[in-house]
C-alpha cells in the first residue's frame, strides 16, 4: 500500500493500513516504540515465543527492538544514523562489526566501493562470498536456531537488505546473468506526459532513461542477488530439517516493495505501478499444520503487507489485537475467497514531478491519481498487465 522501506515495515509489523499507522512515505528519525507499542513480534512474545531479528529493521532509534528479544542489525545506508554516528559503526550496525573483525580492517565499510545507496550502478561483490551481507543474515539466523530455547516456540525474522543498491551479487552470479539478455523494458504510451521531470542518465534518478549497458548491469546485479537469497532460503529449509523443525515451522516470504528496473523509464520504488507496488507473498504451511488452510497452490486475490501479522497470528493460534485492520488470509487460502475487493495505496512523494500518488487496485483495474495537478490514469491489468495503455481518457 506504500511501496517504500519504512512504511512497508510499519505495515508488516503492526498489521495496520496507512490511515492507521500514519506513515505515507520515506522518513527516518521517527520513534517506533512510542508510536507502535503493539507489533507482530511483541504479540508473539507475550504468547511465549522467542523472537529474534537479523538484518534490516529500518526503525528509529536504531537499537529499538520493537518487541523482539534480540536484534542483529544490518540496515544498509541509513542517512540519519550515519550522520549521528559520523559514519558506520558497530553501534548502529552489527554487520559492520562482523566485517571489520573478519577482514582485520578496522575501517571497513559496506559502502567501500563508493556506489551510492540508491545508485543505478552494479558490480560483482569484491570480497569473499561468506562476507556478503545476504550470507551474514542467513548465517546469524542459523546461529539463533542452534542457540534457541528448545522448550519454546520461536519467531525468526530474516530481513535481507538486498536486492537493493548497491547491486553486488557474488561474482559467479554476476557472470551468469550478465551473460544473458533480459526481457525488454515495458514502455507505456503515457510516459511522455511526464517528460519535464526526467533526469536522463542520472545515477540515482528515479525517472529517466539509462544507457542500455547500464541497464543490463543493474538487471544482472538485481537478478543475481535474488538468486543468492533463493539459495539462503534453501539453506534455511535444510537447517530446519537438520534441527527436526521442518514439519512444525511456517515460513512466510515477502518484500517491502519492488523495483521498477527500467519499466516506463523508472527505477527504484515508491510509485503506484506494478513493478514498484506488486510484491511476492509466499506462505509455506507444513502438511501437519494445514488443517483449515486448504490445499497448496496459487491464490489469485488481493493481499497487503498489513495482512502478514493477522495471517501469522491466526496460523499460530494467537489472538489478533484489536488495533489491527489487516485481514487473516485463511479464507483466501481455504476457500479461495477474497478478503477484500480492492487495495488503496498511497505515497506522499513520488518520482513524477514530486507528486503525491494515490491508487486503487481492484482485481482487474488500477486507478492512479497524482495530487500535484490532479492527473488521472486507469489501467486494465487483465488485458494490459504491463500498464502500457492509459485508459483514463476513455
Amino acid at each position: 500500500a506504500t511501496p517504500t522501506c519504512v512504511p512497508a515495515r510499519i505495515a508488516m509489523f503492526t498489521g495496520k493500513s496507512p490511515s492507521l499507522h500514519g506513515r505515507y512515505g520515506y522518513r527516518e528519525g521517527v520513534s517506533f516504540p512510542e508510536a507502535y507499542p503493539v507489533t507482530l513480534q511483541s504479540t508473539l512474545r507475550k504468547s511465549g515465543y522467542q523472537t529474534f531479528a537479523v538484518g534490516k529493521m529500518h526503525v528509529f532509534p536504531d537499537r529499538a527492538r520493537c518487541g523482539f528479544d534480540e536484534v542483529l542489525l544490518h540496515d544498509g545506508f541509513l542517512h540519519t544514523s550515519r550522520r549521528l554516528s559520523r559514519g558506520p559503526s558497530a553501534a548502529i550496525d552489527d554487520y559492520v562489526d562482523f566485517l571489520r573483525r573478519e577482514t582485520g580492517d578496522p575501517r571497513a565499510d559496506y559502502q567501500d566501493t563508493g556506489i551510492g545507496c540508491n545508485a543505478m550502478t552494479a558490480r560483482p561483490w569484491e570480497r569473499e562470498e561468506r562476507l556478503h551481507p545476504t550470507r551474514w543474515v542467513a548465517d546469524e539466523s542459523f546461529r539463533f536456531l542452534e542457540r534457541r530455547d528448545p522448550t519454546r516456540p520461536f519467531f525468526l525474522y530474516m530481513s535481507f537488505h538486498r536486492p537493493h543498491a548497491p547491486f553486488d551479487p557474488p561474482g559467479w552470479l554476476w557472470d551468469k546473468y550478465r551473460a544473458r539478455s533480459g526481457p525488454r523494458r515495458r514502455m507505456g504510451d503515457w510516459v511522455s506526459r511526464f517528460d519535464e521531470h526526467r533526469r536522463d542518465h542520472g545515477v540515482e534518478a528515479e525517472f529517466g532513461a539509462q544507457k542500455e549497458s547500464v541497464h543490463e548491469d543493474v538487471r544482472a546485479g538485481y537478478y543475481g542477488i535474488i538468486e543468492f537469497i533463493d539459495l539462503q532460503i534453501n539453506r534455511l529449509r535444510e537447517r530446519l530439517s537438520d534441527e527436526s523443525l521442518a514439519e512444525e515451522t511456517i515460513i512466510a516470504f515477502v518484500s517491502d516493495h519492488g523495483e521498477m528496473l527500467g519499466d516506463h523509464d523508472m527505477y527504484r520504488k515508491s510509485v503506484a505501478y506494478e513493478g514498484s507496488a506488486r510484491i511476492p507473498f509466499l506462505l509455506h504451511i507444513p502438511p501437519g499444520l494445514r488443517e483449515g488452510w486448504g490445499e497448496s497452490g496459487d491464490v489469485d486475490a488481493i493481499a497487503e503487507l498489513r495482512d502478514v501479522m493477522p495471517t501469522l497470528l491466526d496460523a499460530a493460534g494467537v489472538q489478533i489485537p484489536e488495533s489491527v485492520d489487516g485481514q487473516s488470509l485463511r479464507p483466501a487460502l481455504a476457500a479461495r475467497e477474497p478478503v477484500r475487493d480492492h487495495l488503496h495505496g498511497e505515497h506522499l512523494i513520488g518520482s513524477l514531478g514530486r507528486h503525491s500518488m494515490h491508487w486503487i487496485r481492484s482485481e482487474r483495474y488500477k486507478y492512479v491519481w497524482l495530487s500535484g495537478d490532479g492527473h488521472e490514469q486507469l489501467f486494465d491489468l487483465e488485458a494490459d498487465p504491463g500498464q502500457l495503455h492509459d485508459l483514463a481518457a476513455d
